[in-house]
């Protein structure tokens, strides 16, 4: 286990979470925001990178567990990305469609975000969302973070418009670790 809130643990995902992880990669709902639900090819590509990045980085996107059921209900974590050319902490969320609007998403990235900062010692965290995604919108706000940027992903042969929220580390002098702002 790496975290535990009030309802919820995370931890490392293994493959034998491959069926769970489907359910949220493979449901067009959950991801419009990706403009495609996911081939089991991509979610095993997925699962991979997510593996790889714990040997790697000692962290990434975690199972999400609720804890009255010990079901994976979403996944969420901490992944570098890049912003203009730097690359950034970022805390990302996913979870089941299901599971939506009950508040899981927020005390989930909370945790991160003060993992983040407690563990890690990160100067600042990020969110990097989708412009037409209000829900993920939401949540970076409700973790304290505010829109800093905007930028233009390429993926699956288009381009999509994100907003960059990002929030400093109160421990941290602001001098040292502001966020970067980029007006455009």
């Amino acid at each position: 286990m790496i975290l535990s809130t009030e309802r919820l643990y995370l931890r490392e995902m293994e493959p034998s979470d491959f069926e769970a992880l489907c359910a949220m990669l493979q449901d067009r709902e959950v991801m419009y925001a990706y403009e495609h639900a996911f081939s089991d090819e991509e979610a095993w590509e997925w699962l991979d990178r997510q593996i790889t990045r714990y040997r790697t980085d000692g962290f990434g996107l975690w199972a999400v567990i609720l804890k009255a059921t010990g079901q994976m209900i979403g996944q969420c974590g901490l992944t570098w990305q890049d912003f203009n050319g730097k690359q950034v902490l970022e805390v990302g969320y996913l979870f089941r469609k299901d599971c939506w609007h009950q508040g899981y998403a927020t005390e989930a990235a909370i945790a991160c975000k003060e993992y983040a900062f407690g563990v890690l010692h990160a100067g600042e965290v990020y969110s990097i969302i989708r412009d037409n995604n209000t829900a993920s919108r939401n949540v970076a706000g409700r973790n304290g973070m505010e829109i800093v940027g905007r930028i233009v992903k390429h993926y699956y042969h288009m381009d999509m418009p994100h907003l960059v929220y990002c929030v400093s580390n109160p421990h941290c002098s602001p001098q040292s670790s502001p966020c970067s702002t980029d007006p455009r």
